[in-house]
């Protein structure tokens, strides 16, 4: 036995001396059978630790190198357009001649950009209502079956693919739109409506969480004071969950905002200041699925629609700082 191995001896016999209460298993061992190798080596519980420590830290150091990349590598090309093919950043945001092969001169998103926004709010001022009514309904009035079956159609909404609304879209949204107001019926209102049903189930079980969460005891208080269910819900529950409400209405926006083959098959994709809501137009991503095969990587035609796409990229960060600063406030 080393030198090491019988000072631990020593430690665990003046151990068991010393205990004062007797525990049963270090009694049955007893000092003279206790394992010294098995005490000075790591046990396989602790490398199993060191795995599940191992992993985690690889998993994220591998998600983190992702997300970098991709940052970097649509800055890179992203930011080309500015350094290398010297197109004036203040006339990318605010000229509508967007015609990039015929240079530098002709690069301006702002039709886009407009369009992109206008889509996304007016889709979430129509879907905040109808989900905040779905969700009160859910939380407030409902059976806990009715509302499971709620649920399920939600998250049925949430699973259907994107390229089947915007068929729906082609096949019924834009033919009557162009039997009500004439025009090809390709434009803002067609692509809103297939945006208002894309994020209707972000909104609603975002907004049902918000309702869960306020507590009890609230709306016991209000109902002790007179209150009736509608005031309750008026003057307590809706004030109470207002900035998750919020916080749902933003995640919608940018599950809007980011939208592309659905939009892209109802909104006309003419690259055009809208000035009404049936005229065809083009989103930030909607012009970029129809036109990224169309461009040689490397000229000036494919880093403006990587400017797009790094303007699409700020633009999920301010959602999600958004996001973030609602939260805090709550």
């Amino acid at each position: 036995m080393s030198e090491k191995e019988t000072d631990l001896q020593e430690v665990v016999n003046q151990a068991l001396a010393e205990q004062k209460v007797p525990h049963v298993k270090l009694k049955k061992i007893g000092p003279n059978s206790v394992d010294i190798e098995k005490l000075t080596k790591p046990s396989k519980e602790t490398h199993q630790e060191y795995w599940g420590r191992g992993l985690t830290l690889l998993a994220i150091f591998l998600i983190g190198l992702l997300v970098v990349s991709i940052i970097g590598f649509v800055g890179e090309h992203g930011l080309a357009t500015f350094f290398s093919d010297h197109v004036n950043l203040f006339s990318f945001l605010f000229s509508s001649d967007w015609n990039p092969g015929a240079g530098n001169k002709h690069v301006g998103a702002a039709a886009m950009i407009v369009t992109s926004f206008a889509v996304t709010l007016i889709a979430a001022l129509i879907a905040a209502p109808f989900a905040i009514a779905v969700a009160l309904f859910m939380t407030e009035y409902s059976s806990a079956k009715s509302a499971n079956f709620l649920q399920s159609v939600t998250e049925l909404l949430v699973g259907i693919p994107s390229v089947v609304y915007g068929f729906l879209g082609l096949s019924v949204v834009v033919p009557a739109i162009r039997m009500i107001f004439g025009g090809t019926g390709f434009g803002i209102l067609a692509a809103t409506l297939i945006l208002f049903v894309m994020v209707l189930p972000t909104i609603t079980s975002l907004t049902v969480d918000a309702f869960k969460a306020v507590p009890d005891e609230l709306r016991k208080s209000s109902a002790a004071l007179g209150a009736t269910r509608w005031q309750t819900i008026y003057h307590v529950v809706l004030r109470a969950a207002t900035p998750r409400i919020l916080t749902a209405i933003i995640f919608g926006m940018a599950r809007a905002f980011g939208e592309a083959l659905a939009v892209q098959m109802v909104i006309g994709n003419a690259v055009l200041m809208p000035y009404n809501l049936v005229s065809p137009a083009a989103t930030l991503t909607s012009q970029l699925t129809s036109q990224m095969g169309n461009t040689v990587m490397g000229t000036l035609p494919n880093n403006a629609l990587w400017s797009l796409a790094l303007l699409l990229l700020l633009m999920s960060l301010v959602f999600n700082f958004l996001v973030r600063l609602v939260g805090k406030k709550r």
